[in-house]
């Protein structure tokens, strides 16, 4: 067992369950109610079930890996990109929450907070 990789998959869980029931909520429903382009809207629509997709997958390979069903040199480059991929999505998160002017930023944009420890813990699992 890696308890590195299963940390980050708890994580992880915990961000599926946030991008559904909060993303749902505040992001994805007022989007598809507000008044913009119908193509725009839909291609947002898409891109938050694309993350869907990446969340849930990659919970589901760092929990197997954890847990050993998978042997760990068959995962190795499979964990790293998904630990670099979190660590892109916190890189640009950051630069963009401060760019944008919003008050509070770090704060209001917070998913960054979950993608350092998935980032941290699945490189040091793998």
């Amino acid at each position: 067992m890696n308890w590195y990789l299963v940390a980050a998959g708890l994580v992880n869980l915990m961000m599926v369950t946030g991008h559904f029931a909060v993303g749902g909520k505040e992001y994805l429903k007022p989007m598809l109610n507000s008044q913009f382009e119908p193509v725009p809207k839909k291609v947002m629509h898409c891109v938050f079930h694309y993350i869907s997709a990446y969340l849930i997958f990659s919970a589901l390979a760092l929990l197997l890996a954890g847990f050993g069903v998978f042997r760990h040199e068959d995962t190795s480059l499979l964990l790293k990109f998904i630990a670099i991929n979190y660590a892109a999505f916190a890189t640009w998160q950051i630069a963009l929450a401060l760019m944008s002017g919003i008050s509070n930023p770090l704060k209001k944009m917070f998913q960054w907070t979950l993608f350092i420890p998935i980032a941290v813990l699945t490189w040091l699992g793998s």
